[in-house]
């Protein structure tokens, strides 16, 4: 081993959830990349140097961002880590981020099947394409006298109280659901609001989809 892989054997990987630095080059990304998957793995630097045919001392430079890495180059290594070229790449664009930020009150109203009188949904997040995976709403209740379908759909629903006291039920059970109470469900068992026993009503629900909607999967 050379002695530069020798130096570089014991790094310590970087530390999680530190912030990006948005300076960084793609070679400096790539190896930084590598060298997270090679020591989550428990590998060396000359483990995976056999594993991918790759020097020990171009693995090396390669972490360090100190050379251009060629395709057949990530090819070997992400097969050798057992992950894929876009992991290699993933996040790197988006550095400066890509976050949505939905302010208060500003949730797009949306009518749902049966709720057309004391009962508004403000979708929480949108613009996520054709194929949806998840779907937030804060719902509001405020009118006792309203009489409520039953929902049916794929995937989870899980609810987060907010304010008011309502009974919620789901398949041949009701539970009831005050301020703090988490509630999460199979969205293709019948649901939906039974008695609102105390107005008003508010709760955060997001339906996450086992795929996205919309896709051939």
């Amino acid at each position: 081993m050379t002695k530069r892989a020798e130096q570089h054997k014991g790094d310590a990987p970087p530390v999680a959830g530190e912030a990006p630095d948005h300076s960084m080059s793609i070679e400096h990304f790539i190896g930084k990349v590598v060298r997270e998957n090679r020591t989550n793995q428990g590998l060396t630097i000359a483990e995976l140097a056999e594993q991918s045919g790759l020097s020990r001392s171009m693995v090396s430079k390669i972490e360090n961002g100190q050379v251009s890495t060629s395709l057949e180059s990530m090819v070997s290594l992400s097969r050798a880590l057992g992950i894929s070229m876009s992991t290699l790449f993933r996040n790197f664009e988006g550095q400066e981020g890509n976050a949505q930020h939905v302010k208060a009150g500003k949730g797009m109203e949306v009518v749902r099947r049966g709720t057309t009188r004391g009962h508004t949904y403000h979708l929480l997040a949108y613009d996520q394409g054709p194929a949806k995976l998840f779907e937030p709403f804060l719902i509001t209740m405020d009118d006792e006298s309203e009489i409520f379908p039953t929902f049916e759909h794929p995937g989870t629903e899980f609810i987060y109280m907010l304010q008011g006291k309502i009974e919620y039920r789901h398949g041949n059970r009701s539970y009831l659901l005050q301020p703090g109470d988490a509630f999460t469900f199979r969205g293709s068992v019948p649901h939906g609001p039974e008695r609102l026993i105390k107005l008003p009503i508010r709760f955060i629900t997001i339906i996450m989809y086992g795929h996205a909607v919309g896709s051939e999967s």
